[in-house]
């Protein structure tokens, strides 16, 4: 296992052509002899997800005894297993230290439990006034409205809730959570998540989309979702159709590596940018996945030549069975190093780490800032170069400002 700052294996990093110039489609692997109309449907992507061992022994021959056994308990007692064939088809079978495999393929590891960790890291159920609801900033509620993924994830902050498979029950009660918002007109801003609402038929999202819409103090929504990442085949035309209806409407994307943004995702990205909905993409550092500067630097990279935002790294939420792909903050910080100043701004995202029990994203920077008086800041830049800013200026500039309008 890798520690401290070591690097990822090099067999995880892109070359920097092959992430920023290739666009590579996912192809059909194992279903080759599947019909265009077939392998394009996102249903029958959804029916013929991988989702057990037997499965997994079938495809994926290399299979190590972690993460068979990893597969042998998933759904059990813990996350479900389940792959698209198309996002399955992303995994180098011959590499033991693949992002996209590391990202979902069960390991054991997920049964150890650090004694930090937690089953709710985020403290969301604690800031739930109603089933299925969390307020914790005061201008704006997540709206969980399903426990179901195309996909899931390994290190999912909500995998007491995803799946079902810690008997957690979940099922959420539209008419109480929309009620709620319509009681508080301090909200103005919700946020779609679950599971992922893009699950959900045109039909059904769109009478909770326009039921959400004719609240008059809610001024936008957004979606969570992973979707054009594990299902691009979901983003048709008709639903890019629809989402345009309920402007402003933003869509945050869940993406970790390059290898992820294939040709389908590129264009189901920009079906959606085409429809004039904003794009801002999450990444979770994960050790093994993208916790080396030149992986991080092509995803983000990547990310905006398809028309996406990079907006926030995240520090693995410390939630049950992930210790085993957390890397560490001082490794985050010095992944933001290497972006920031070293690639355009709209590149680098924010770092930041949930705060444990639900104090909410804290960002976290390099230290830019060397001292600070009543006279003078002291800053470096990119290079490591210093540089003295004069703060007594802008006390003066405010005191001037305070006496032009007293003699106004």
């Amino acid at each position: 296992m890798q520690t401290g700052l070591s690097s990822a294996p090099i067999s995880s990093a892109p070359s920097f052509h092959e992430s920023l110039k290739q666009f590579r489609s996912a192809g059909r692997g194992f279903w080759s002899h599947v019909s265009d109309a077939e392998w394009n449907d996102w249903k029958w992507q959804l029916k013929n997800r991988i989702t057990n061992v037997a499965q997994l022994e079938n495809f994926l021959p290399t299979l190590s005894p972690q993460e068979r056994a990893g597969a042998v308990l998933a759904g059990e007692s813990k996350l479900a297993l389940a792959i698209t064939p198309y996002f399955f088809n992303l995994i180098d079978a011959a590499d033991p230290n693949c992002p996209i495999r590391w990202q979902v393929i069960p390991r054991v590891e997920e049964t150890y439990q650090a004694a930090w960790e937690m089953s709710d890291p985020c403290g969301e159920d604690s800031h739930s006034p109603v089933p299925g609801l969390v307020h914790r900033y005061p201008d704006r509620v997540l709206f969980l409205v399903t426990d179901r993924c195309a996909a899931y994830c390994r290190y999912c902050t909500r995998s007491r809730l995803v799946s079902n498979a810690s008997g957690y029950d979940f099922h959420p009660e539209f008419d109480r959570q929309i009620a709620y918002i319509e009681k508080n007109p301090q909200i103005r801003d919700v946020l779609l998540s679950g599971g992922d609402p893009l699950l959900f038929s045109d039909e059904k999202l769109e009478q909770l989309l326009s039921r959400l819409r004719s609240i008059s103090h809610v001024e936008f929504l957004r979606i969570g979702t992973r979707i054009p990442i594990f299902l691009p085949q979901r983003i048709t035309p008709e639903l890019c159709a629809m989402l345009k209806r309920f402007h402003p409407l933003f869509l945050s994307v869940h993406s970790n590596h390059p290898r992820e943004l294939t040709t389908e995702a590129r264009d189901a990205l920009a079906r959606l940018a085409d429809a004039g909905i904003p794009l801002g993409n999450q990444s979770v550092l994960l050790k093994y996945v993208n916790d080396t500067p030149e992986v991080m630097k092509a995803h983000v990279q990547k990310l905006l030549m398809c028309r996406v935002r990079p907006l926030y790294i995240y520090q693995c939420d410390l939630i049950h069975g992930s210790a085993h792909l957390r890397t560490s903050v001082a490794r985050g910080l010095e992944i933001m190093e290497q972006l920031r100043g070293h690639t355009t701004g709209y590149a680098v995202p924010q770092y930041v780490i949930d705060a444990p029990g639900g104090g909410g994203k804290v960002p976290v920077n390099p230290g830019y800032i060397l001292s600070r008086n009543n006279e003078r800041i002291v800053i470096r830049n990119f290079e490591g170069e210093t540089y003295e800013y004069p703060e007594v200026q802008a006390v003066q500039a405010s005191e001037d400002s305070q006496g032009v309008a007293r003699s106004g």
